[in-house]
């Protein structure tokens, strides 16, 4: 089978995309076949503007109904790749949606939202971020971890805290993710994880995404696919072959402004990173080149059993199992 014929085969799903929402960004996601992804409906935004937030895509999902479906389980992804849509998995980059409210884990979740990061760089009520000292995860947080478990919300790490991550680990009774990170063994930065770190969430039976986000990787701008794929092979020779998925990071279609808000604490506050120039790698610099990256993952040595595990089949297993399916 070429690439081509296994791209086609293929469950593709992207554990993260903030990109901005539009037409033209899901015609370019049909153009990559891309079967789901997980689609960012929060970051700082309190209880009310997450609802705002996935009001809007749900008018949107309506509008483009021709490309898009919203997901709600993994029969759902199955749907989409049958008729040749992406499913919109609706998921926050922070907990503070949930303000101090319990009960809100179950309201999000019947609203749509599946997958939910613990915190964003900074600290919430539930824990640290990556970008400052870590006080590791609070009570109140234990009490949404069990929340989410209970409900079937996936706990994501990415931007979280090496001692809050840990904790979650432990402290989660279903398995949990990096959505969308990338190994320190390849560039040390306060958002990529290491060796020991990698190992613990997938010798607990938990996954990670890899991402592709320029100032992480060890090219940085100069990043190819090839470079992209280096870092999945990395990963993959720490976790195993059933603990691996696709996490972009794609920001597709926006500008320097939502930078700046993502690179300050509440959006606003103190500035914790400044990223430099954003540039995708070359050969996957937008969702419709995802071809590129069956290609180049076949061609680094993968297997097509491999390349379909990596594509999208481990993130639909962890996802089943977290949903409660």
């Amino acid at each position: 089978m070429n690439a081509a014929e296994l791209h086609d085969k293929a469950i593709v799903i992207d554990g993260l995309i903030c990109a901005n929402w539009n037409r033209e960004l899901f015609e370019d996601m049909a153009k990559g076949k891309l079967t789901a992804a997980n689609c960012t409906m929060s970051f700082w935004e309190n209880f009310e503007g997450a609802v705002q937030n996935i009001a809007a895509m749900n008018k949107m999902i309506d509008e483009n109904s021709d490309l898009l479906l919203k997901v709600r389980t993994t029969k759902d992804i199955h749907r989409a790749k049958a008729e040749g849509k992406t499913g919109v998995m609706m998921g926050f980059q922070n907990a503070h949606p949930y303000e101090d409210q319990i009960g809100y884990v179950q309201v999000l979740k019947d609203l749509g939202v599946g997958i939910t990061q613990m915190c964003y760089n900074t600290q919430n009520l539930v824990g640290t971020g990556c970008y400052e000292r870590d006080g590791g995860l609070s009570g109140f947080g234990r009490e949404i971890v069990a929340e989410m478990n209970r409900v079937g919300v996936l706990c994501d790490l990415s931007h979280v805290g090496a001692n809050t991550a840990k904790e979650v680990i432990i402290e989660s009774k279903k398995p949990v993710a990096y959505s969308h990170c990338l190994p320190s063994g390849l560039k040390e930065h306060p958002r990529n994880r290491s060796d020991e770190e990698l190992k613990f969430i997938a010798d607990n039976g938990g996954f990670v995404g890899v991402t592709m986000f320029t100032p992480f990787l060890r090219a940085g701008v100069n990043a190819t696919i090839d470079d992209y794929v280096e870092a999945i092979q990395y990963v993959y020779n720490i976790v195993g072959e059933d603990s691996i998925g696709i996490g972009t990071d794609f920001t597709q279609g926006h500008g320097e402004d939502f930078f700046e808000y993502l690179t300050h604490d509440k959006g606003y506050a103190r500035r914790l990173t400044r990223f430099g120039e954003i540039i995708n790698p070359k050969g996957i610099r937008t969702v419709g080149e995802f071809p590129n990256l069956t290609e180049a993952l076949l061609r680094h040595g993968f297997t097509e059993r491999q390349v379909l595990k990596i594509m999208g089949e481990n993130w639909v297993n962890l996802l089943a199992e977290v949903w409660g399916e």
